[in-house]
């Protein structure tokens, strides 16, 4: 559980640090070239990851790739969160004020939180509803401003945005049990190259070979890494806890830049920083346990033999964890500490 917890802090962590370094590119390079060029570079650092990976590991590695039933839901989340997503926040964009467009961007987290919970029926009790209420709250006081205060046209396409990320997170929770890198190189791949060829085909420019690299550079930590590691907290936590801990992230992108480009300390900075402090706390000391049934299955991701993963090998196996093969789960039924992970996504 704990080990879920640091990759969704570590995922927010990178994607809030790369918002101020996005930002300080943003200057001479068009909005929709930018976002292809981040979806890009996340897509194709991780291939070349992916590809050293391989390599040192040889033959002994065994990638579980997205299988045909997965499909689906891949495609759904790349759409929704690749392409559509991007495209509509840069609509809203348009004719929305930059703290208003910030103070949108926290429904995310709330949209993927209620799908999750009503949709796609993932368990909750009060202290993560308050818990995920706390830290959203910290995002809207960091990014209020009375000047905002007026409802523009442009926020419902934000708030559209919002709803496509929330989806996005909902449907990769569904084939979180794949290879990380796999599913956020094909989202990188795709998503950079599908808004890339729009951006070239509006008659948008390429910046500079340098500016393009530090675009690239930004998009596979903040935009790539960020992602494998949400999509393992996944695994982990369920949609709705590994939200709550990534919406965070604004909180981390505007601390980096207190310490990194001296931008001065605010009180709202101080206030956001207190009420996600209180969130989060209130979702680590979390303890959700209940005797519950594990039904018979048959399928292939990467884990270590721990509870729930208790099987004999029909290869010669060398110890290493977490490995990955097809296995066979015996229906068990138990009661212990747990989230819904890829192992509990079991009815209350």
């Amino acid at each position: 559980m704990q080990r879920g917890i640091a990759y969704a802090l570590a995922a927010a962590a990178l994607f809030g640090a790369s918002t101020p370094l996005a930002k300080n590119l943003v200057g001479d390079i068009h909005p929709l070239i930018l976002a292809g060029l981040l979806y890009a570079g996340s897509g194709v650092g991780l291939t070349l990851a992916l590809v050293g990976r391989k390599l040192r590991a040889g033959a002994g590695l065994v990638l579980a790739w997205p299988t045909a039933s997965d499909l689906p839901w891949l495609a759904g989340a790349i759409v929704a969160g690749g392409v559509a997503g991007p495209v509509l926040l840069l609509a809203g964009l348009t004719t929305s004020s930059a703290a208003a467009a910030s103070l949108l961007l926290n429904l995310e987290a709330v949209l993927t939180a209620l799908l999750a919970w009503f949709v796609f029926r993932e368990n909750f009790d009060v202290r993560i509803a308050l818990g995920m209420t706390l830290i959203v709250l910290g995002g809207v006081v960091l990014s209020w401003s009375p000047a905002a205060g007026a409802i523009s046209p442009g926020s419902l396409f934000i708030a559209a945005a919002c709803l496509c990320w929330a989806l996005d997170n909902n449907l990769t929770r569904r084939i979180a049990a794949s290879d990380a890198l796999v599913i956020a190189g094909l989202k990188g791949l795709v998503a950079g190259s599908a808004t890339l060829a729009a951006a070239l085909a509006l008659g948008y420019p390429l910046p500079a070979p340098e500016r393009t690299s530090a675009a690239a550079l930004v998009g596979f930590f903040g935009y790539g890494v960020s992602l494998v590691l949400f999509v393992v907290a996944l695994r982990h936590l369920g949609t709705a806890r590994t939200g709550a801990y990534f919406a965070v992230a604004p909180f981390v992108g505007t601390a980096f830049a207190v310490l990194v480009q001296h931008e001065a300390v605010t009180q709202q900075l101080v206030a956001a920083g207190a009420l996600m402090g209180v969130g989060v706390w209130l979702h680590l000391t979390e303890r959700h346990e209940h005797e519950h049934s594990h039904e018979a299955a048959v399928h292939e991701h990467p884990h270590r033999h721990d509870l729930h993963h208790r099987h004999d090998h029909d290869f010669a196996w060398d110890g290493t964890e977490p490995h990955t093969h097809r296995h066979d789960h015996a229906p068990m039924t138990h009661w212990h500490p747990h989230f819904p992970d890829l192992d509990h996504r079991h009815p209350h």
